[in-house]
Parts: C-alpha cells; sequence; structure tokens
C-alpha cells in the first residue's frame, strides 16, 4: 500500500496576511493556502514545515493522520481562556500535553495504531475545532478524555488519583464523539469514567441567564464590549467574542449554587476495575439481546415454515411435476430451484409419509442419474434424520 499523509492547518482566531501566506507558500508549491488554511495531502514526500512553530505563529488548529496509524490533533487558544495549570492536570502524558508560547495554550493529542493504519475518509479539522469553544467557556471534557487516552496507554500510576470529572461525560456531543474515536479511547472506559460525572445540565446556562448577567452592565460598558467584537469579527479575529464568553461563564460558575457532595476520586486502579466491570456488564447485555433476536428470529423463521407447509399442502404431485421439469433443463438455477421444492417435500413429508418421499425421491435420482451437477445437489440434501425415523 502506498504511503499517504493528511496535513491541515486552520487560522480561526484571525485571518493570516498577505505576507504569511507567503511565507507558506515557500514551503509547497501544491498546498491549497487560503486566508485562514493550509492543506496538503501527501503520496510521496514529506512536510517541509514545522507544525509546531506553525501552531505558535499562524495557526490555531492542527490535523494530521498517516495511513500508517498516525492521529495528531493540536489546538491553540488565548491562556486568558484556559489555565496552563489546569490543562496541565490533564494532559501530562505522552498522549496528551500541554504548553505556553507567548500568551497562548498549545495542546497536543497524539494515537498511535499498534495494528497499523486504516484508511480515513472525510476526516477533517472542522470535525474538533467546536472543542476550542468548549474549552474557553469552561468544558473541560476534551482535556478529561485526553486524560483517560493516556490511562488507556498505562502512562499513569495506578494508585494515581485521577482529575476531577467534568459534568456531560455521559453526554458527549458530535465534536467529542469525533474526538474520543480520533484518539481511539475505548468506550467501555468512558463509560466507567462517566459515572461520576454529573449532568450536562450542570455547566449549560440558560438565556435568562445570559440576560440577568448584562442587565448588571453599564450601558457604556454594553457598548464598548460590542464594538470590541464587531471590530474583531470584521478583522477576523474571534478572540474578543471568546473572551466574553469565558468571562461570562467564569462569572456564572462562580454564582451558581454549590452542586451536591462531589463524587470521591478514583485511583486510575479502581477506574480500570470500573472498566472491566462495564466491559462485562456490555457483553452480557449484547449476548442477551443477540440470544432474544436469535430466538425472535427462529419463532419467525418457524411461522413461515408452517405457513409454507400449509399452502403446499395437497399439492405434493403438483410439486414432484415441477421438480421433475426443472431438472430437465439442465441448469444451475433451475437445479438450485428443484432443490428447494424438495426440501419442502421433504419437511412436509416429516409429518406424514416419510416412505413415498424416499420412493419418488430414488426415483428421481435414477432418471437423472447422468446429470452429475444435479446428482451432486441431490447428495447434499440432509436426509440424515429424515431416513432415521423411516
Amino acid at each position: 500500500m502506498s504511503e499517504y499523509q493528511y496535513y491541515e492547518f486552520q487560522a480561526i482566531d484571525r485571518d493570516l496576511t498577505d505576507k504569511e501566506m507567503s511565507e507558506l507558500r515557500a514551503f509547497s508549491a501544491r498546498a491549497d493556502i487560503t486566508p485562514n488554511s493550509f492543506v496538503n495531502e501527501y503520496a510521496w514526500g514529506n512536510f517541509k514545515g514545522d507544525e509546531d512553530l506553525w501552531m505558535e505563529k499562524y495557526f490555531d488548529g492542527f490535523l494530521y493522520y498517516a495511513n500508517w496509524g498516525t492521529h495528531i490533533l493540536k489546538l491553540r487558544l488565548p491562556s486568558a481562556l484556559l489555565d496552563l495549570k489546569t490543562a496541565q492536570i490533564y494532559c501530562n502524558g505522552d498522549n496528551a500535553s500541554a504548553r505556553l508560547s507567548n500568551d497562548k495554550i498549545i495542546l497536543d493529542f497524539v494515537s498511535q495504531s499498534e495494528d497499523g493504519g486504516e484508511w480515513e475518509e472525510g476526516l477533517r479539522l472542522s470535525s474538533f475545532l467546536s472543542l476550542r469553544t468548549d474549552l474557553s467557556r469552561g468544558d473541560l471534557r476534551c482535556l478529561y478524555l485526553a486524560w483517560l487516552s493516556n490511562v488507556q496507554e498505562e502512562d499513569y500510576d495506578e494508585k494515581e488519583l485521577e482529575p476531577s470529572v467534568p459534568p456531560g461525560l455521559a453526554q458527549l456531543s458530535p465534536a467529542l464523539i469525533n474526538f474520543a474515536e480520533f484518539l481511539r479511547i475505548d468506550s467501555d472506559l468512558i463509560d466507567a469514567a462517566s459515572k461520576t460525572s454529573p449532568s450536562l445540565d450542570e455547566i449549560t446556562p440558560s438565556p435568562n441567564d445570559v440576560r440577568t448577567w448584562l442587565a448588571t452592565l453599564s450601558p457604556n460598558e454594553k457598548e464598548n464590549l460590542l464594538v470590541d467584537i464587531l471590530e474583531g469579527s470584521m478583522k477576523g479575529d474571534q478572540t474578543p467574542a471568546m473572551q466574553l464568553v469565558h468571562r461570562f461563564n467564569k462569572m456564572w460558575q462562580s454564582q451558581r449554587p454549590k452542586m451536591g457532595k462531589q463524587s470521591k476520586q478514583r485511583t486510575v486502579a479502581e477506574l480500570l476495575k470500573e472498566t472491566e466491570y462495564t466491559t462485562q456488564q456490555r457483553q452480557r447485555m449484547q449476548a442477551e439481546k443477540a440470544a432474544a433476536e436469535k430466538a425472535e428470529r427462529q419463532k419467525l423463521n418457524r411461522l413461515a415454515r408452517e405457513k409454507r407447509m400449509n399452502e403446499i399442502t395437497g399439492r405434493e404431485s403438483i410439486l414432484w411435476n415441477q421438480i421433475e421439469s426443472l431438472a430437465s433443463e439442465k441448469k444451475a438455477a433451475s437445479y438450485d430451484k428443484a432443490i428447494e421444492l424438495l426440501i419442502d417435500l421433504r419437511d412436509l413429508a416429516a409429518r406424514g409419509d416419510r416412505r413415498e418421499f424416499l420412493l419418488k425421491f430414488d426415483a428421481l435420482k435414477q432418471r437423472h442419474s447422468s446429470k452429475s451437477s444435479f446428482i451432486g445437489r441431490l447428495r447434499n440434501l440432509d436426509l440424515s434424520d429424515f431416513t432415521a425415523n423411516v
């Protein structure tokens, strides 16, 4: 299989300048470059830039995958929107890390497949960019999932405590589901971890909450905020809008009634044990569901077979004539149809006169003994239980 690599960078908070786009073009004549992106695919050769440096200088998001199984996602957001120490509580292993560059937090997420590569169809950075917005408003679920990714790779001591479990871990958004799949996190591990996660309602303010907060601001302050957001948007800079969301959420979180008794932090060993139990429960439920579905199929098959037997009762001679005619056509499809009718007659005879069926069956073989393909099909017809009771 030929080599394949996909590189995609996105600038979200501001547009690239013409000078910056020219700098990027110097690294590739083939790449698609716009004021917001750099995209290139490689079937041979390699990327000549430095993704870490580009994330520091130009871009807010980076996606990479290769057909040998490597997945890399990088996200950048202003340090005013995400505390570095908080990020590093969750992202401090080989599969997930956080660092500060100037006034930006850069998050790195990596997954390697032990089974080699797989074909990725339609995977794009846009599937993950909403995670930046989630983080800016205090939703740390993607960071906790990244921590689980490190746990899965045995990157922690089993006595180590898990970080705080964010609300909504059992109610993942499409972007978070994509993120978990991208990092190849075991769904049973996520389910086990989510058992101590509060409801998503705990991190979701209502429109009335927003209106109540806005009413506390002076007209002059609201005007200045609106000017900053509009001015930034016209320049392609979304930072003022994200900072306002962060400011509101920080205030909203501080004024909310405290949640009830917090769940006890689990050790990595306890979480893994819970995951094992979750896996066993899932497998048991799947087995029960499969058994129930099989029983239902068997019931429906029995009913359908009973209906078929009732339909052909009294029409045995007609079916034997049809079989004779089909066998004379010397066609594979006709032979197959003849066998289907013979099975019907065999099952019907099992209710009554089996000896007559066997006599007619043997006569059929003798009449068409020169047709090797047909005779081969007759030999494969299961009559073992049938003849044992004659």
